[in-house]
């Protein structure tokens, strides 16, 4: 009796053994699944919001509402053509396609975070066409009328940008003169882009307040949530991987900026308080371009360079590829 006394005891310890492995590993993926539902998920249905983003890039609105709602109006009057891919992981993507006039260069643009061309790039996409360049307004995959629910920070939406790249130079213009720009994640995307090796026809990328990696904006982030950011970013990186199937530190723009011989303008608000200014400092003395360029745009705040001094952004910007445009 005492033998068996012996062996159901162990048994039991085993068993709530078991129960406590599992119920951890069930913690496990339940926090993993949460922060993953935070940081990368992008609901099919577009009309919800983040709540974080919204909290850091109000007072663009609030600063700047009646002048995006102007240009947001002329743009919707400019007739445009949608254009659809499918990526290399089989998510359909999608781009509208303005043209100012056939065979002139195509600037292709890439909006932020849980953005859409939409939403984001009607100033870029005026300003654009108002000095006689095509346009595509791409939307990132989870953004706008793309597919997909999983936003990866660049690390996919670059290689979306080099299939974008090949989709111009393979079905609008096979001579084309092609100039990437990204504000915020888009210019973390065409950064990491411009570092993976890009056709001839590129010849110049513009990255707005990008950042260096994604592990440093999220960790930043969940900070001024008044949260554990060392203690969950594991958790976050987990959920990328379970969820997303997606791996944040891959690729990051820091890394690949060494690889980069696009002649490339680095654009940055000293007053952003949402990517900070050093960090696309750090990318522009990464880069491996001969022709690159830093300007900071004194008093704008993130992805407000251009509306905070439209003047010195649209004549730096020229200024640097005009001549590579039409040389």
């Amino acid at each position: 009796m005492e033998t068996q006394y012996k062996i159901l005891i162990v048994l039991g310890i085993l068993a709530l053994a078991w129960v406590a492995i599992l119920a951890i590993f069930g913690l496990v993926l339940l926090v993993s699944y949460i922060c993953y539902y935070k940081t990368f998920y992008s609901p099919l249905d577009r009309t919800k919001k983040n709540d974080a983003v919204l909290k850091k890039t109000s007072f663009i609105f609030e600063i700047f509402g009646e002048r995006l709602i102007a240009w947001r109006k002329e743009v919707e009057a400019i007739p445009y053509k949608d254009f659809y891919i499918d990526s290399f992981d089989g998510i359909k993507l999608h781009a509208k396609y303005y043209e100012a006039k056939k065979g002139e260069p195509i600037e292709v643009l890439f909006h932020g975070y849980r953005g859409s061309a939409n939403r984001d790039m009607n100033a870029a996409i005026k300003r654009a066409l108002d000095h006689g360049r095509n346009v595509l307004a791409v939307d990132h995959r989870g953004g706008g009328l793309s597919k997909g629910t999983t936003i990866t920070f660049g690390v996919n939406e670059s290689r979306d940008c080099l299939k974008w790249v090949d989709f111009v130079i393979n079905n609008i213009d096979k001579n084309a003169k092609i100039v990437l720009l990204g504000v915020s994640m888009g210019a973390a995307t065409v950064l990491m882009a411009s570092g993976m090796g890009l056709p001839k026809n590129v010849v110049a990328v513009v990255a707005d307040c990008g950042y260096t990696s994604a592990k440093e904006m999220i960790i930043a982030t969940v900070k001024d949530m008044r949260l554990p950011a060392k203690l969950l970013y594991p958790f976050i990186k987990f959920g990328g991987k379970l969820y997303g199937h997606f791996d944040i530190d891959e690729i990051t723009p820091l890394q690949l900026m060494p690889n980069s011989d696009v002649p490339t303008i680095f654009f940055h608000g000293d007053n952003d308080e949402f990517v900070p200014h050093d960090m696309s400092k750090k990318n522009f003395d990464a880069c491996g371009a001969k022709n690159k360029k830093f300007v900071t745009i004194t008093g704008a705040g993130h992805a407000t360079a251009y509306l905070t001094d439209t003047e010195k952004y649209t004549s730096e910007l020229l200024a640097f590829i005009n001549p590579l445009l039409y040389e």
